[in-house]
Parts: structure tokens; sequence; C-alpha cells
């Protein structure tokens, strides 16, 4: 009996984190300062175009409290702009159901302080964006986080233009084929008109 009284708390405990979901965004404090290199309003270009990243701890806070970091997440996160009427971005307070930050940049050891680049990859589709950044725990939990924008994300925001349905060597192999088809119809032109007069000649 004993041992049914002590187990139902923790059954109790487990039901209710798993019902209540993931880590609430809105439970955590911006501790980590985190800068990027595209200047607000740039326009990078996916698969040339590379993006560094610097974090460091917040010294404002007390210190020591960076003791529960283990690991570093940097995101990168839609803008608001670039999230209107497309429901597959949208923002949730769940951090594990948020559609916001989509795309991973790094994930590494937590240090106080470093830097990290990324060339842009090829799927990243065309839209406004910011930089997050998080630190888990031992359990990988997010415990705190810092991005490159305002807490409302309408500062320092880049736009990445993604690849178009168009390229630039179909456009050319297009131009080639439209010059071959004129080039073709003129030449066959002038042989119907050469065979009619040789046969006006017979």
């Amino acid at each position: 009996m004993a041992t049914k009284k002590v187990c139902r708390p923790f059954l109790l405990l487990f039901f209710a984190s798993y019902a209540a979901g993931g880590v609430l965004f809105s439970t955590l404090k911006p501790t980590l300062v985190v800068q990027a290199s595209p200047r607000a309003g740039s326009v990078l270009n996916v698969g040339e175009d590379r993006i560094t990243v610097t974090w460091s701890l917040n010294q404002s806070f007390p210190k020591g409290m960076d003791q529960q970091y283990k690991k570093i997440k940097v995101k990168l996160c839609y803008a608001p702009i670039s999230q209107k009427d497309r429901a597959w971005r949208k923002t949730v307070d769940d951090i594990k159901k948020d559609k916001t930050c989509q795309f991973k940049i790094a994930a590494q050891p937590y240090n106080s302080t470093a830097t990290v680049a990324w060339l842009i990859e090829r799927d990243t589709p065309t839209a406004t964006y910011f930089i997050r950044t998080y630190a888990l725990d031992s359990q990988d939990n997010e415990v705190t986080y810092g991005q490159t924008t305002n807490k409302n994300k309408t500062t320092n925001l880049f736009v990445i233009q993604g690849i178009s349905g168009r390229q630039a060597s179909l456009d050319v192999a297009a131009a080639v084929f439209s010059v071959f088809s004129v080039f073709s119809l003129f030449a066959f032109f002038i042989r119907e008109k050469w065979a009619a007069k040789r046969v006006q000649r017979k």
C-alpha cells in the first residue's frame, strides 16, 4: 500500500507534464546576447552567402546561473511578416510545437562565448528572418534564449532569397532553342522558294 501511495504522485506529475506539452517560450528569460552578421534589411542568397552568429552570456544576470546550460542550439527563424497567412510557420508558445524557427544553424556544447558560421542552405525559402539561440540543460530542455531582434520581432531583420522555379541555365537553353527554331523556319522557307524556282526553270 505504501508503495502505491509513493508512486501515485510521480505518475500524476508525469501525466501532467505530458499533457502540458514542452517548455513554454514565455517562461524563458533572455540571458543570451546574440549578434549576427547580416545588416538590417540586407538580402542574402542561398548557396552563396554565409551568416556568422556570435553569442555570449548577458552579464546583467547573476553569475553562475549558466551552470545548468549544457548545449547550444542556433536557429534561423521566420519574422512575423513571413508568417502571415502561413499556418505551417505559426508561432506557438510551446517550443516543441512552435514553427517559428525551423532551420538549424548549429548545435554544440555550451560555451559562454562562441561564434559559428553557416552557409545558407539551398532549400531555404525566400522570406524575412532573424536568428535565435537556445541554451539547453542536461535533459535537452530549453532553459534560456537570446535573439537578434526585439521582443516583437520587428528589428534587425534580413531577407534570404531562395531559388526560384527558373534557373539561369534553363533561360539560356530556352533562348538557344528559340533562336534555332527561328533559324530553322527561315532556312526551310528559303529552301522551298529555291525548289519552286528550280521547278519553274524545268
